[in-house]
């Protein structure tokens, strides 16, 4: 990674950082159960989503802090999707971000709570925030309302959580984990691109480009993922190394093997940076962010 990329992610996740604890801060709520969201909303992470939605304010010019609200909301869907794919019932994972995982530390009951409170919060901050913004039209909002309720549900993450359930254990051909790995991961990260998009008042050609972006990226991201579960190790993840072989999960190192899976994520790379620089975003920060999909190490 290069030195100003890596600045740029400190910088940008140190801004989101920030606004995560003041957004928690505000609550009222029983304090179990704010030291169950805080234990995972603040573990830290790669912070991608929120910092794609202020990438792209600034490539369209936008201000950063118009952004804010709905990165931080971003980040709280992101973080109850962890904990509930963490459960026992689903996943049933003992360690994320180098820690264990919630309903180790809480219990299942309140794990789950803690996931249900993050994700109503989130449509709520976005609601409050821009509810009379000066600078975003209300019909904006309402739309980057539906385009996150629609990736966030059962058409988008939920529905490949459930299609990644299901294959656990069987034989899944390609499309069926394309499938899997667009809308469980990829489906939050054209969200973001997309609730940017429309923050900035950017034109449907632009917004068509993001998706593009964000469609190749996304399936990078988890292509990648694959990756690390095979080459990675524990403490470099933040989380157990050889969990999908364990779990007899498809993966694309095991359905086409590890070489052709890196081809195909080199392939992906260079699809989103194509979108980027028809749209003449060439130079802005989502360049070197695609990059940064294909190299990183957990």
């Amino acid at each position: 990674m290069n030195q100003a990329l890596s600045l740029y992610l400190q910088e940008k996740a140190a801004l989101i950082e920030q606004h995560l604890r003041t957004a928690l801060e505000r609550e009222e709520v029983p304090v179990r159960l704010y030291e169950a969201m805080a234990y995972s909303l603040l573990a830290g992470g790669k912070r991608l989503r929120p910092i794609l939605v202020l990438a792209v304010l600034e490539a369209l010019g936008k201000p950063v802090e118009r952004g804010i609200p709905f990165a931080v909301a971003l980040e709280m869907i992101h973080t109850y999707s962890l904990i509930h794919d963490d459960l026992p019932a689903m996943d049933d994972d003992d360690w994320r971000r180098g820690k264990p995982t919630n309903h180790k530390v809480f219990g299942e009951a309140t794990a789950i709570l803690a996931g249900d409170a993050l994700l109503t919060r989130a449509f709520a901050s976005i609601a409050e925030a821009y509810l009379h913004h000066p600078e975003v039209k209300p019909e904006h909002v309402l739309r980057l309302i539906a385009e996150l309720g629609r990736r966030a549900g059962a058409p988008g993450m939920v529905g490949g959580q459930m299609a990644d359930m299901e294959g656990e254990g069987r034989s899944l051909d390609l499309t069926e984990l394309e499938y899997i790995h667009r809308h469980k991961t990829g489906d939050l990260l054209v969200a973001a691109l997309r609730g940017a998009a429309y923050l900035a008042d950017a034109s449907p050609e632009l917004v068509e480009a993001l998706t593009r972006y964000g469609m190749n990226i996304g399936l990078a991201f988890q292509i990648q993922d694959d990756i690390l579960d095979v080459e990675g190790d524990t403490a470099q993840l933040g989380k157990t190394a050889g969990s999908d072989l364990a779990r007899q999960k498809a993966t694309y190192p095991a359905l086409i093997g590890l070489e052709a899976s890196k081809q195909k994520l080199a392939q992906l790379i260079a699809e989103a940076k194509e979108a980027l620089t028809e749209a003449g975003l060439g130079d802005s920060m989502l360049m070197p962010l695609a990059d940064y999909i294909m190299e990183r190490t957990h």
